[in-house]
């Protein structure tokens, strides 16, 4: 399942439109060719609704957010939906101002949304409609655990279901739902929360997973968070002493663009329920 949604995003090489956030750019960048995508990064509003023409998907993260920028957001979107590209939204840091959390939220009523990723707190900000979290880091509160797994799960089902679209909540246990099924995965290592823009990193490959197989937007959802979880595990386990987090952000994306199918299918560790 997961081989097969690997396969096609290295057989197609989706062209995915990026308006993300100016802390990691490069790193997304790398880690979506690494999977065997091309990005294009763009957020100006006179440049955003010609290049997301050209491409089969647009990942929208706010990270970074100032007036144009936003403004391309909704332009970019809302060319993509005419088109039938798949628009994910990254709401990065929603609830820690009201400008974040106000245009999360405009995005996610105005635009037809395919995926929505983000930390437990966020994806909370947005089902509430306001909320608070911990900077761009997900509330200690929120975390999810094996003794809240339950009331999580539920909670992203039902969220997936009123938003219409994919949802998936990364922590360190990840949920992927599109309202009836939910990805409970178990991938990756703490050390991945030290490096800045492994999220972001995820949204990129996650559009292009999603724009490679519009058969199953779900299962192609949760293969590339298991794709990130086990590059992060990969990663982690080639480090040397002396080596810390830039080295790791290296070596994840290494591991991302020496992955194979067949590597990704045995060591994506997950459950349906």
């Amino acid at each position: 399942m997961f081989k097969e949604c690997l396969d096609n995003v290295r057989a197609n090489t989706p062209l995915v439109h990026n308006i993300t956030n100016y802390v990691t750019v490069n790193d997304v960048a790398n880690a979506i060719l690494a999977c065997g995508a091309s990005p294009i990064m763009s957020d100006e509003p006179e440049d955003v609704v010609d290049i997301t023409s050209i491409c089969g998907g647009l990942n929208i993260n706010i990270g970074t957010l100032h007036k144009s920028s936003i403004e391309a957001m909704s332009l970019a979107g809302k060319r993509a939906n005419e088109l039938g590209h798949p628009v994910l939204l990254d709401p990065v840091g929603a609830g820690a101002s009201a400008l974040r959390t106000n245009t999360a939220v405009n995005l996610m009523e105005e635009l037809d949304l395919a995926v929505i990723r983000g930390n437990i707190s966020e994806i909370k900000t947005l089902a509430l409609g306001s909320g608070t979290t911990k900077g761009v880091d997900a509330d200690v509160a929120d975390k999810v655990t094996d003794e809240t797994l339950d009331d999580a799960v539920a909670f992203v089902k039902a969220f997936a279901e009123k938003a219409g679209a994919i949802v998936a909540v990364t922590g360190a246990i990840d949920l992927v739902s599109d309202g009836e099924k939910c990805f409970v995965i178990r991938n990756g290592r703490p050390e991945m929360g030290q490096i800045t823009g492994t999220g972001c990193q995820l949204s990129g490959i996650m559009t292009a997973f999603v724009v490679a197989n519009p058969e199953n937007t779900l299962e192609a959802a949760a293969a590339s968070v298991c794709m990130m979880g086990l590059a992060g595990e990969i990663g982690h386990s080639r480090m040397q002493e002396g080596d810390g987090n830039s080295t790791l952000r290296n070596r994840i994306i290494d591991a991302i663009c020496n992955m194979t199918g067949d590597a990704l299918e045995a060591g994506a560790n997950f459950e349906i329920r």
